[in-house]
């Protein structure tokens, strides 16, 4: 599996992404952006990209903080995030420059077709809604135990993605005021949007070192059963199935 770094303009900043992709697999394939959690572009990251790309996609990981802004450890993270979280506006320039990195990139090398989606974890899954809400030209959206809150609700048509909300019913981070909300606000815009809880799942819930008692923890049947179905989702978005 091929990952190489790839930098690309972010305003009056740039962005340092990494592109995935099954460099013996011939032929053009969907391209997916993949929104990491809030620790960033980290190897973790990179190895989950592989892990979704398989034969499947080329997938690019988004840089939301900008070239050399690494959070040194979980501690650190907020300080990052949370001000993107308070600035819809901002964040959706940021992860639409990824998004334009990975059509720009994966053209030139000749490697995508026309299937778009957009996948996230954790603050990578309000990331991948923002770029729905913003009226990106993807097929699918999948949040996974992502943010759900916005700054900038979506407006009536703007929303063109098919949207896969997964989350954990009892997750504290984004808890179901958030969902309500959420919901409340994808009516209001008509979007096309499903959503998938597992009972009994934390915070990060497919994250194996996630292990912060009451606020986020491993479930392996629930990541089992999410990528399964966020693979189908995207298959039958690009199908016109939805």
């Amino acid at each position: 599996m091929k990952s190489q770094t790839i930098d690309y303009p972010m305003g009056a900043m740039s962005g340092e992404g990494v592109l995935v992709y099954d460099e013996t697999i011939s032929g053009r394939r969907p391209a997916l952006l993949m929104a990491p959690d809030w620790l960033g572009v980290t190897d973790r990251a990179v190895e989950r990209a592989k892990l979704l790309a398989g034969e499947r996609y080329v997938v690019l990981v988004a840089d939301m903080y900008g070239k050399g802004v690494r959070p040194v450890n979980f501690a650190a993270a907020p300080a990052h995030a949370n001000p993107l979280r308070e600035d819809a506006v901002e964040q959706r320039r940021r992860v639409r420059a990824a998004y334009d990195a990975l059509i720009g990139e994966g053209s030139r090398r000749n490697l995508i077709d026309q299937r778009r989606a957009a996948i996230g974890f954790c603050f990578g899954g309000g990331n991948v809604l923002e770029l729905a809400r913003d009226g990106a030209d993807i097929a699918a959206a999948v949040s996974i135990h992502g943010d759900l809150k916005t700054t900038q609700p979506a407006v009536p048509g703007a929303v063109k993605a098919a949207l896969l909300v997964a989350h954990g019913a009892p997750d504290p981070v984004a808890p179901k005021a958030d969902r309500d909300a959420f919901e409340r606000e994808m009516d209001a815009a008509g979007a096309k949007w499903q959503m998938l809880l597992f009972g009994g799942a934390l915070h990060a819930y497919t994250d194996v070192e996630a292990n912060m008692p009451g606020v986020a923890a491993w479930h392996e049947p629930a990541a089992r059963q999410t990528y399964t179905l966020a693979h189908q989702f995207i298959a039958d978005a690009f199908a016109g199935r939805l």
